[in-house]
């Protein structure tokens, strides 16, 4: 049986493919979401830019009929923008009818009582879903591109062995279980002995074989990891033949302090890239800047903050440490850009951080790793419990959806730091409040 579903102009601009992701269902869009998408496509950011697409979407499918009367989609599904149903006679008086949101839920009641299949309000606004259920409307999120957070990868498993096997291990610094053993590539494995609780090592999962790790120990601008995690990320952050790393975990965990200090490592010690360019989301919703006061650089210090706390820090031995960050910047080997500014850029050559990652939707999270060009390496960071951005949450997120999605490949590697590492007084208050 086909159902019909009427999409919330979140929606939209969360995901303006989002059109074509309902089978061979009916897509409805009442008119007042047209109007809104309407209002924000002059808008310089993400959200304008896919208030515009959506637009180009729609006036394309107008070849092949009138959008009012519906018109078929590739996916055997048809889409038609809803006209009618405006009428609020029937719904309770504390209704206000000026609301959009008010008349979405009027097109979507008023569907429910013609005849046809199920009929279902997909919105990303979690108030408009209690609504719905209020008055007996179906609801959703959109599903899509929605990853189980609760089951997320980690990137970090255990295994048993023999002595005999732990033996070889230390001696080759490898080990093949002969297929006994299935993981993802890049895995990380903690190997151990159940006969004897104090033996164990650390290994990572790489053509089927078990390897010892090469860059866990090292020493990089004056950091060297405090944890098994930290090793862990260590080791994908050093090695140029992974791509992509995506580091996960609260604040506090040293996820964006160990990338920039491997970058920094990379560009100014080893010359293994030309920059080091660090982006985040300046806004929950990746607003323009334009409407702060002063010179791009002005307007990005009080969002980039978080990063030159951390190079500060990493720049500690220096008589100057604000200084030798603004020489940096000023030689042009170290980058800081709002990620509203990197669309259209082709980037290659270049160590890439992009931290507060959790607060990118899995299409702006497309965006910039499509800009990544030739030699370039690109750094995730974030913590998807702790999101500012009012239509995503850890399940829903970019970087949550990269983690699931990146796991079976060669290039990309994952860890999940656990243990707070900043101050005895962090982690006791990460844990308990």
């Amino acid at each position: 049986m086909q159902k019909t579903y009427i999409l919330d102009t979140n929606v939209l601009l969360h995901n303006p493919d989002s059109l074509f992701a309902f089978e061979d269902n009916h897509v409805v869009i009442p008119f007042v979401v047209i109007e809104e998408i309407d209002n924000l496509k002059k808008r310089q950011d993400e959200i304008g830019r896919n208030a515009r697409v959506v637009t180009a979407i729609l006036d394309g499918l107008r070849s092949l009929g009138h959008l009012s009367d519906g018109v078929a989609l590739p996916s055997g599904g048809r889409l038609r923008i809803e006209l009618n149903h405006q009428e609020f006679s029937s719904f309770p008086a504390v209704l206000d009818s000026n609301k959009n949101d008010n008349r979405i839920l009027s097109v979507a009641h008023h569907l429910l009582h013609e005849p046809g299949g199920p009929v279902i309000l997909v919105t990303k606004d979690l108030s408009l879903r209690v609504k719905a259920d209020v008055l007996s409307i179906q609801s959703e999120d959109f599903h899509k591109d929605k990853v189980n957070f609760t089951r997320l990868y980690e990137g970090i498993g255990s295994i048993h062995v023999s002595a005999e096997q732990m033996s070889r291990f230390y001696r080759d610094g490898r080990l093949s279980l002969n297929g006994k053993l299935q993981g993802y590539p890049n895995q990380i494995f903690i190997m151990k002995n159940p006969c004897q609780d104090s033996q164990s090592a650390l290994a990572l999962y790489s053509g089927n074989i078990l390897r010892r790790l090469i860059f866990g120990d090292s020493i990089n601008f004056g950091m060297k990891a405090r944890n098994k995690e930290q090793r862990f990320a260590l080791e994908f952050l050093m090695d140029d033949e992974i791509k992509i790393v995506t580091l996960v975990g609260r604040a506090g965990t040293g996820k964006t302090l160990l990338a920039l200090a491997v970058g920094l490592e990379k560009v100014l010690e080893q010359k293994a890239y030309t920059k080091l360019l660090v982006t985040r989301p300046v806004m929950p919703m990746g607003n323009d800047l334009g409407y702060l006061p002063g010179s791009k650089e002005e307007k990005l210090r009080s969002w980039m903050q978080p990063i030159y706390d951390n190079l500060e820090f990493l720049f500690k031995n220096s008589e100057e440490p604000a200084k030798l960050i603004d020489h940096l910047i000023g030689r042009n080997v170290l980058e800081m850009e709002a990620l509203t500014y990197m669309r259209g850029r082709s980037i290659p050559g270049q160590f890439i951080i992009c931290d507060e990652a959790q607060n990118l939707s899995p299409h702006m999270i497309k965006t910039l790793i499509t800009r990544v060009g030739e030699g370039t390496k690109i750094v995730f960071t974030g913590d998807p419990e702790q999101i500012d951005h009012p239509y995503l949450d850890a399940s829903s997120n970019g970087l949550s959806y990269l983690v699931e999605k990146l796991k079976d490949e060669e290039l990309a590697g994952h860890v999940t730091l656990k243990r707070g590492e900043r101050s005895r007084v962090a982690e006791l208050c990460s844990h308990l409040l």
